[in-house]
């Protein structure tokens, strides 16, 4: 896989689970659950199940930083 994206994490998908137009893939991530929303048809396109390897890429055009109070 080629893509310009800097922000891509490898982790396993561990569920994919589909609503009436999308579905949310969730991915661990070296523990961390990242979970993605994209569209039904996007997750037969590629034939996403749980236990594969896959990336998150994460496109933002802004980062913002929080502190607990």
């Amino acid at each position: 896989m080629r893509i310009s994206a800097r922000n891509r994490l490898k982790g396993t998908i561990v569920e994919v689970k589909k609503g009436q137009t999308t579905a949310h893939v969730r991915i661990d991530v070296k523990g961390i659950i990242v979970t993605a929303a994209i569209t039904n048809e996007a997750v037969d396109e590629l034939g996403l199940q749980a236990g594969q390897e896959a990336y998150a890429i994460v496109k933002a055009s802004d980062v913002m930083v929080g502190l607990d109070d």
